[in-house]
């Protein structure tokens, strides 16, 4: 592929083949504009070139050799098994894992935000989602945070996987991508201004240490200003609290006021603090965790967001254990597109000719699930 300069490429241009940030990272299709907008986020990233096999033209001219969508990937079809694929996702979300915890590090330190490596690890996952999104997400439940861990870390990370999987069902442009997944990364940085007594408190909190924590947003939102970052990715640190509403913070405003990135993470973080464990209060699993989203009580949140999330996870969501109307044991491990309410399952304990677990299409006609199930049911 040849490179072409970011300040040699005439805005609104159409390149006849598909443009890339890397060898595999699409960025634009032939029928997409080379915007100015696109441009200048890239410039921000510290990008300078592209490239593409293609050539620039004035307008958008269609060929009839040209197969390429907008944001395809042509991805090898994969012969691992389920297990070497789940084996893949935890090395893989530990490894991002282990990038957050050490970014946060810096970040509480210094000040410091290496962003052109955060948007590096960014197209990773947004290619790792892609490809193997199912098994991404079943880690969630495989991989439980270290005793003593700063839950910042982690509560970024899976937020961050869940706004790009809503991002994907959403249809985002790749750079849009990039930009919600980076947001989605550093919504949290604020709290890292706090003293870590407050944000990382075992106990219940003080009237002012409650006043404090309000003020993440806002110091989030600053940081990532004094660091020229694009305006989206600030605002999403500065809005991720607030609701459809009205009754967020810190500036209480509602509806169409609120980024699209603001309303996907506002989403994503409540699944997830819904489904995970903090100091004073108890996980839900997966199942009461997206009821509740479902219910929406006061419209807090965006419904299209909502709804993309159930779509992408189903009602009962990937990774959730659950006891089937036959009385066998078993995981989510795919959506139901047809119905969020029959996903399919993994079942435990039952192969098929060939050796693998048996995976069953659950209905209400045949085999539905009963409840779900937590890990201590499935060891016993």
């Amino acid at each position: 592929m040849k490179s072409f300069p970011l300040k040699e490429i005439q805005v609104n241009s159409f390149f006849s083949k598909n443009t890339y940030l890397d060898k595999v990272f699409v960025l634009t299709a032939p029928e997409m504009p080379f915007t100015n907008d696109i441009k200048g986020i890239l410039e921000k990233w510290s990008y300078d070139s592209i490239l593409c096999d293609g050539e620039p033209n004035s307008e958008y001219k269609k060929s009839s050799s040209d197969s390429e969508l907008a944001g395809e990937i042509t991805i090898a079809i994969s012969h691992q098994s389920d297990s070497d694929k789940l084996q893949k996702a935890e090395e893989f979300y530990s490894t991002f894992l282990f990038f957050v915890e050490n970014m946060f590090v810096r970040a509480q330190v210094s000040d410091e935000l290496d962003i052109k490596a955060i948007t590096e690890k960014i197209k990773e996952i947004v290619d790792f989602i892609r490809e193997d999104r199912r098994f991404l997400i079943r880690v969630f439940k495989n991989i439980e945070p270290a005793p003593g861990k700063n839950y910042l870390a982690t509560h970024s990370v899976r937020s961050t996987i869940l706004a790009l999987v809503i991002g994907s069902f959403l249809k985002l442009q790749p750079y849009r991508m990039i930009e919600l997944g980076t947001a989605s990364l550093l919504h949290e940085v604020g709290m890292l201004k706090l003293p870590s007594q407050v944000y990382l408190s075992q106990r219940q909190l003080t009237a002012a240490e409650q006043k404090a924590i309000i003020t993440h947003p806002v110091l989030g939102y600053s940081l990532l200003k004094s660091l020229d970052l694009p305006v989206p990715i600030c605002l999403a640190a500065l809005e991720h609290h607030e609701r459809e509403n009205g009754t967020g913070y810190p500036r209480r405003i509602n509806g169409e006021k609120i980024s699209l990135y603001s309303k996907i993470i506002a989403v994503a973080c409540s699944y997830e603090a819904l489904n995970s464990k903090r100091p004073h209060k108890e996980e839900k699993d997966g199942y009461t965790g997206m009821l509740e989203l479902l219910k929406n009580e006061g419209k807090q949140y965006d419904d299209t967001v909502v709804k993309a999330l159930v779509l992408s996870l189903s009602i009962y969501p990937i990774g959730l254990y659950v006891l089937l109307s036959n009385g066998k044991k078993g995981q989510v491990v795919d959506v139901n597109p047809e119905n969020p309410r029959f996903p399919i399952v993994q079942v435990f304990g039952e192969f098929t000719p060939d050796g693998k677990i048996k995976t069953m299409q659950t209905s209400a006609d045949t085999i539905s699930i009963k409840r779900p199930l937590n890990r201590s049911e499935i060891d016993n």
